[in-house]
């Protein structure tokens, strides 16, 4: 799995609360809560501290039901999630009492020898109280009530089960790892770049767009260096959005880019570069975060035909010609292409990224601005003096101008400068953030 420490996997059929519970637990909005039924389709980890121990949560899919197309993937992962777990928490909607499904749940989880807790939740008032006991049919010893809506009960749930987990503290992997998003539109096959980096099924992959809504976190090494991976849903249009599960999967995609270092923006090389690819890599830009693109699903284009592939990486830089010629890899899932080096070149642009140019190298460049590019005025003789320039900030880097008056800078002369930071810097996929200050 890639972490030490214990497991504890929320389980349960679909819409008894599961996600909610998860969310009260790890007191963030990580999992998407949705009335519709089947809504977490993905596992998500967490690390969650209680009572001075450490324990990853996961949570799960619902239990499908026979007629779901992704029946054998979500009893895959939820398989999973029971083989890895070392504690488990059954969820029952105690409203709804037991149902059939609960007791064959049950019985796959009594066959699994892990210690399992039955958490009855809906339980909102002592009123509600009598409805546990029904719970205990199931045939396990610990049976709690809670309201994972209303935090009800949830410290008594978090007691049972830090008494079944080791006193082993879990040592935090992720403060010195080279954070990687991967985004991209629905269906070019993030998931299984993913799960090919990673080397085991960790994402569902499927036909369906828009399989993966969550964002799925996991830490591997790859030549003595840590990444941290973070598998997105699928980016689609905001006006294209159909219902509240695809408005938060944008949302939790967009945060993902927010602790990333370096996003790796997954485009199908069937489809070439479409608008939103250029959305997506603006919105990279925009937060300040390096670029590399995969131009994916390389072995469908036709075989023989080099002429063509170069053309598709030219019109692929054309198209995203704002983002500083970010690296282009071309990859193939199916056939591993190029896949190990995706990490050598988020590597690079991560190290780019925390580059810091020495203030003289940067003066000497304004000089050379200065002296062979007419510098912008305000039409009336008034011009643009540039007095020096410094890098406050790396990650990305920045670099304030001193001048005379920073009404005189205009668009392209700013762009100029930007592309020339870019050359000394050698930004390549690396936005560069520039400011103007008045010197008084």
């Amino acid at each position: 799995m890639g972490r030490n420490g214990d497991v504890v996997a929320i389980i349960g059929r679909a819409n008894v609360g599961k996600s909610t519970l998860f969310n009260r637990i790890v007191q963030k909005r990580l999992a998407i809560v949705d009335d519709i039924p089947g809504v977490t389709r993905d596992r998500i980890y967490a690390r969650v501290e209680w009572s001075g121990k450490s324990f990853y949560l996961v949570d799960t899919g619902g239990f499908p039901n026979d007629d779901e197309p992704l029946l054998d993937a979500v009893g895959r992962q939820i398989a999973r999630a029971i083989e890895e777990a070392n504690v488990i928490i059954l969820v029952i909607d105690g409203r709804e009492g037991i149902l059939p499904q609960d007791e064959k749940i049950a019985e796959i989880l009594r066959k699994s020898n892990r210690k399992v807790i039955v958490a009855v939740n809906k339980i909102d008032e002592p009123m509600h109280e009598h409805l546990i006991y029904d719970a205990y049919k199931l045939g396990f010893e610990d049976v709690v009530g809670v309201s994972a809506e209303h935090n009800r009960n949830i410290s008594n749930l978090l007691d049972i089960v830090v008494a079944h987990v080791d006193e082993e503290t879990v040592e935090e992997d992720e403060d010195d790892a080279i954070k990687i998003a991967i985004v991209g539109r629905p269906n070019v096959g993030k998931s299984s770049i993913f799960n090919a980096l990673i080397g085991e099924e960790r994402a569902i992959v499927s036909d369906i767009p828009g399989t993966t809504r969550d964002s799925i976190d996991t830490v591997i090494t790859y030549e003595g260096k840590k990444y941290l991976l973070i598998d997105t849903a699928g980016l689609r249009k905001k006006s294209r959005l159909k219902d509240d599960i695809e408005f938060y999967s944008l949302l939790r995609a967009e945060r993902s880019m927010d602790r990333a270092d370096v996003v790796l923006l997954v485009i199908d090389v069937t489809e070439a570069v479409t608008e939103q690819d250029k959305r997506i890599a603006g919105m990279v830009f925009e937060k300040g975060k390096g670029l590399v693109v995969a131009l994916n699903k390389w072995d469908l284009l036709p075989e023989g035909q080099p002429k063509l592939g170069d053309s598709i990486i030219k019109f692929a830089k054309e198209q995203l010609y704002f983002t500083n010629d970010a690296p282009v890899i071309t990859t193939s899932a199916l056939s591993k292409r190029n896949i190990l080096k995706i990490f050598d070149v988020c590597n690079e642009i991560y190290t780019l990224r925390q580059t810091r140019i020495p203030t003289s190298i940067l003066n000497r460049m304004v000089r050379d601005i200065v002296s062979f590019q007419r510098l912008p005025s305000d039409g009336k003789g008034r011009f643009l003096n540039i007095f020096y320039v410094t890098q406050v900030e790396t990650a990305p880097p920045s670099f304030v101008f001193f001048v005379n008056d920073q009404n005189l800078v205009d668009k392209p002369f700013e762009r100029k400068i930007i592309n020339e930071l870019v050359k000394v810097g050698n930004f390549r996929g690396v936005p560069v953030r520039v400011f103007w200050k008045n010197r008084r």
